[in-house]
């Protein structure tokens, strides 16, 4: 029986970087990260060749099921959290992973394992309600939106006419109880939409991910896209399952991308952007303004998180050296502690490859 699931965390690694192929670039870069000791939160990915059998048999593979059990089970111990308990619930996000970069062509969901239960231990676990409930709107607009087709306007508009209520202009600005309420008008959103309720079971919400991951390989952005780049069909995604690291949990928490090197001179500075107070997904989707990672100004990673800083310089070094090119990287900061989540070649002009 064909082997569908690789795990990584706590130093250890199934995969490598050797084998995009089989895990697409950001699951072989993830394993390659935890083997070299960088701090990356553990997770496992699901293969190419799983999603390639899943379209075969038009359904799960057999073992697929067992397999991501077991890997969601060492999963809880290496993190000390169990999935779905109420008091302490591990979370994940559910990511595509290609053997070569598709930026935002496929699909992710972040949060999830979250439900109306849960979300309170959350709250008094971080002793923040708001920021469990910011997460848990963020998870059912993120979900329903990915996984069960609503349009995300629907909820935009929602959220938009909540900040009007209150009088404010960002969402950070929005307290726990405003996120409740929220929150109730999302799920009256998905139920006359889908005409269910929303998923309550983490289980349920997991496999509705990883299917929505799955057939996101075959979604009309992926399609074109891979006739334009002349990418095969038949190679599939990967998916990657990874613990939720938390950027929005308070001022010492942030989220980032960066380079390792300017791209368009060479120059050896690292190049890129954070936001304090935040989530990955607010930094592409211009939510908000990102600001620069080093520099002059105050209001810098560097000058605001100045170890953090620190220790993202030395890792830049540490992937340029192993990985011999210029990286792109993604990582969060959760309550001061430095998370790295993805790594892959960046592009770069004629311009910086020369300067080299």
């Amino acid at each position: 029986m064909s082997k569908y699931v690789y795990f990584f965390g706590d130093g250890e690694a199934d995969g490598h970087g050797g084998l995009k192929n089989l895990l697409g670039g950001k699951g072989a870069n993830l394993a390659e990260m935890t083997r070299l000791g960088l701090p990356v939160p553990a997770g496992f990915t699901i293969s190419t060749e799983a999603c390639v059998a899943y379209f075969n048999a038009g359904g799960h593979p057999d073992g697929l099921k067992e397999e991501v059990e077991a890997a969601l089970s060492r999963l809880e111990g290496v993190m000390g959290r169990a999935f779905g308990d109420e008091s302490a619930p591990l979370l994940v996000s559910v990511r595509s992973g290609a053997r070569v970069s598709m930026p935002g062509m496929m699909d992710t969901v972040l949060n999830l394992g979250l439900n109306e239960v849960n979300v309170e231990g959350l709250g008094i676990e971080a002793q923040d309600p708001r920021f469990a409930w910011d997460s848990y709107r963020r998870f059912i607009q993120m979900y329903s939106s990915v996984v069960l087709g609503v349009d995300h306007a629907h909820f935009e508009h929602a959220l938009e006419s909540v900040k009007k209520a209150c009088g404010v202009d960002a969402d950070t600005a929005l307290s726990a109880d405003d996120f409740r309420g929220l929150i109730t008008t999302y799920k009256d959103i998905v139920q006359n939409v889908t005409g269910k309720p929303f998923a309550f079971d983490p289980k349920a919400q997991l496999w509705g991910a990883i299917n929505a991951v799955f057939d996101s390989w075959n979604n009309e952005r992926a399609v074109a896209y891979r006739k334009m780049e002349g990418i095969s069909a038949g190679w599939g995604t990967a998916v990657n399952v990874q613990a939720m690291v938390f950027g929005n949990m308070g001022d010492d928490c942030a989220t980032g991308v960066a380079f390792t090197r300017n791209p368009s001179t060479g120059e050896s500075r690292f190049f890129g952007e954070y936001l304090c107070n935040a989530q990955g997904e607010d930094v592409v989707a211009g939510i908000r303004t990102p600001l620069p990672i080093n520099g002059d100004s105050d209001d810098t990673l560097e000058s605001v998180m100045p170890a953090v800083y620190r220790q993202l310089d030395a890792l830049r070094h540490q992937l340029e050296t192993h990985y011999k090119d210029m990286q792109d990287i993604e990582f969060t900061v959760e309550k001061g502690r430095l998370w790295m989540l993805q790594t892959r070649t960046g592009k770069r002009t004629a311009a910086a490859r020369s300067e080299e």
